[in-house]
């Protein structure tokens, strides 16, 4: 017992003093664990699995992220908000109900039009699989709710412990159950989202709160909070729509095997942001509305933007330089035209990666009409940019077109955000240099691999000496952070 108290004290001690700074470090910890177990597992999924049952798993998913994004009328938004907590579990309870609802939607849909939608997708073999879509929506909109519960809270810890869980089911029955084909990976990702909302669910209802909630409470929510489903529903919509609509456009102007490809690269390349941005961004919230409120809003926003820059840059310049070779070591030879996509997308990625965090300023401000706009212009953009690589019938070119027109519009996005939040364009341009120059000097080595020594086992070392640098460069970066 002595033992593990004393190890439980070592390890507080190595966690930065800094409380947003120590909740980032805890989100990063946990999630970074959930997201190691699909690292290891990927190069065997990927080798059991064909670009087409990923495809398919990509159309799944995005249809059930299209429901999710709505499932609670984006009123969990609102959980993080008040000040007393009896009023926050009436909002959640409000997003139950909602779930319930969509849920309820999405079921008569899979009944009566699964056949058309698998059709009209061009994947035929998902018709007979589409009776997890409503368990998907139910759990992961549960899920989201108690998750913001949870933010409220600031109960890190558990949110890292759930998303472990989740991840080790979802990959233990995809790779397990691989000879069942495309029905081990929607089995295995519907029955991951279904533990982690009981899990965070039997977490938050712990709280007396949830005992006090009465149906006038809720209306008086849904009243004072209803900009959320008033805009932020559509804003979440269209943003998920932006996310999702790509592998299904890609499954409908050419195939299957193709949304697989675009998935792939686009899971490896947003891996970080799910890691490191998402869990900054949760923190961020938790600590925007405090610092909005006494006035010191604009200098958190710049040390977080200058934070994310100097992470993403680096892995986004690697990618650019060596995608196609990457991709064939690490996932199969079958994958290389994936880390050709890598080479267009990392740039966009960068930039969302850095912007998408700081996006919850929108909650903090309640602008969620100028989320909205941004939402539509952005979705228009990527549906055009898709449409005209569907008509050129260039699988490439419509990733680079998809890739430009994305990252144009997340630039714009950031530079309002950085004027909203009380800073100036101008304090954008230092830090990304900045970044540029250290990202140069981090990824030397692999230039020199890739020009004088690509299919040579020399290649190998180049990439382990741009993949030491660039640790030892994060390494100097959480010494900062922590001090």
């Amino acid at each position: 017992m002595k033992v593990f108290q004393k190890a439980t004290a070592a390890i507080r001690r190595l966690l930065p003093q800094s409380k947003f700074a120590r909740g980032v470090s805890v989100l990063v910890g946990g999630t970074a664990g959930s997201q190691l177990l699909m690292v290891i597992a990927a190069p065997l999924l990927t080798r059991l699995y064909t670009p087409k049952d990923f495809g398919l798993l990509a159309i799944f998913v995005g249809l059930l992220a299209m429901f999710a994004s709505i499932a609670s009328l984006r009123y969990e938004g609102a959980i993080p908000l008040p000040e007393d907590d009896l009023e926050a579990a009436n909002v959640a309870v409000l997003c139950l109900l909602a779930v319930l609802l969509v849920t309820t939607v999405s079921a008569a849909l899979v009944v009566f039009g699964g056949s058309a939608i698998a059709n009209l997708l061009g994947a035929p073999t998902l018709k007979k699989y589409f009776w997890l879509l409503p368990i998907g929506v139910f759990s992961l909109g549960t899920y989201q709710v108690f998750y913001y519960w949870a933010l409220r809270h600031k109960s890190f810890a558990a949110m890292t412990n759930v998303r472990l869980k989740q991840s080790f089911t979802a990959t233990i029955i995809q790779l397990a159950g691989h000879k069942l084909g495309v029905a081990a990976l929607l089995s295995g990702y519907v029955s991951g989202l279904s533990l982690a909302a009981l899990l965070m669910a039997k977490s938050g209802l712990r709280h007396r709160e949830f005992r006090q909630v009465s149906i006038s409470g809720i209306l008086k929510a849904a009243k004072r909070y209803r900009r959320f489903p008033i805009y932020s529903t559509w804003s979440g919509l269209f943003n998920t729509a932006g996310s999702e609509l790509p592998p299904l456009l890609f499954a409908t102007f050419f195939n299957p095997a193709a949304a697989g490809l675009y998935s792939l690269t686009n899971r490896v390349l947003a891996m970080p942001m799910s890691i490191i941005g998402g869990a900054i961004g949760n923190v961020f919230l938790a600590s925007a509305a405090e610092a909005h409120r006494e006035r010191r809003l604009a200098p958190l926003v710049t040390t977080v933007h200058d934070k994310l820059a100097h992470i993403a840059m680096p892995p986004a310049m690697v990618f650019m330089m060596a995608g196609p070779e990457l991709f064939a070591f690490v996932f199969g030879e079958n994958w290389r035209e994936a880390g050709a996509f890598a080479q267009w997308m990392a740039p966009w990625l960068y930039v969302t990666f850095i912007t998408s965090p700081l996006s919850t300023l929108i909650i903090v401000l309640e602008k969620q009409r100028h989320d909205l706009a941004f939402e539509v212009i952005l979705l228009t953009v990527r549906v055009a940019t898709l449409a005209v690589g569907g008509v050129i019938g260039d699988l490439l070119i419509t990733v680079a077109l998809f890739s430009m027109g994305s990252m144009l519009c997340w630039v714009g996005f950031l530079i309002w955000i950085t004027v909203h939040s009380g800073n100036t364009v101008h304090s954008l341009i230092k830090p990304t240099l900045s970044a540029l120059a250290w990202g140069i000097l981090c990824i030397a080595p692999l230039e020199f691999g890739v020009f004088l020594m690509q299919g040579t086992p020399g290649w190998i070392v180049a990439l382990m000496a741009t993949g030491i640098l660039i640790s030892t460069r994060y390494y100097f970066l959480l010494r900062q952070a922590y001090s």
